[in-house]
């Protein structure tokens, strides 16, 4: 088979290093929820996965789909495998979920949209777990805990949705193919079923780290002026010079929810 050159506009690498999807295989949940893969690529961890569970994979480079599409013609013959062939986010603004019931997903995700990923499958009612290959920086990210430098939004969508986020271990550069320049890491996620955030509270953290080293306050001003600041700070007994990322997660909670009030 020739050789298929990574796109850089659909941010590929490759993963060829076997025992690296082995571990991604051993890290897979024991239950009996579908799967769903996003940039399947060659299908390296896709013909890993098919052998456990039934799956949907979305690819959107039409040059990729007719190479799947002839390795897993009997899978998909058998309905083991869905090959979707479009951009996920944009699946995603269509159907609201990847699967119609409960799902897993498991893949090793395009760098450059892995962040909007993950935050579409935390607020995806039907996805349980999150396996997925990223950058080590944005797996911190979403990991983190306050007073960490890493802790950001991101922190605290995943803290406030999950039972349980972790780093499961790192991907250096060379087990792929082109290299990419930078650390890559398996992030987990088991998201919290029964729970949800409103989107207010996102943009609300999002004016809280526009700018992560400056005060809290400094973030604050653009949403609310200086004297409710003052006195939200004065009643949950906040010091004027912490700065975003050493504020906890119901705190932030507690302060969304008297910036609500105080503007309805």
């Amino acid at each position: 088979m020739e050789k298929v050159k990574a796109k850089k506009k659909y941010g590929q690498n490759f993963l060829k290093d076997t025992t690296v999807l082995d571990k991604i295989i051993q890290s897979m949940p024991n239950n009996n929820n579908y799967v769903v893969e996003i940039g399947p690529g060659l299908g390296d961890l896709t013909k890993n996965l098919v052998k456990y569970k039934d799956m949907t994979a979305y690819e959107v480079d039409t040059d990729l789909i007719s190479i799947l599409e002839s390795k897993f013609a009997i899978e998909m013959k058998e309905d083991k495998l869905k090959l979707i062939h479009t951009d996920v986010l944009e699946a995603w603004d269509k159907q609201k979920t990847l699967h119609d019931d409960r799902y897993d997903m498991i893949a090793n995700l395009p760098y450059y949209i892995a962040t909007n990923i993950i935050l579409r499958a935390l607020e995806d009612d039907n996805c349980e777990h999150i396996i997925v290959m990223i950058q080590k920086e944005v797996a911190q990210k979403f990991t983190a805990y306050v007073n960490e430098k890493e802790f950001s939004s991101l922190g605290i969508i995943s803290e406030s949705l999950s039972i349980e986020r972790r780093i499961l271990f790192d991907v250096p550069p060379e087990s792929f193919d082109p290299p990419p320049k930078v650390m890559s890491s398996i992030l987990y996620i088991r998201k919290d079923m029964n729970k949800s955030i409103e989107k207010g509270f996102k943009d609300f953290l999002k004016a809280c780290f526009m700018q992560p080293r400056k005060k809290l306050s400094k973030n604050l001003s653009s949403v609310v002026d200086k004297v409710f600041i003052s006195k939200m700070y004065e009643e949950l007994e906040i010091n004027d010079n912490i700065r975003p990322h050493e504020v906890s997660s119901s705190l932030y909670s507690q302060m969304y929810t008297k910036v609500k009030n105080g503007r309805n």
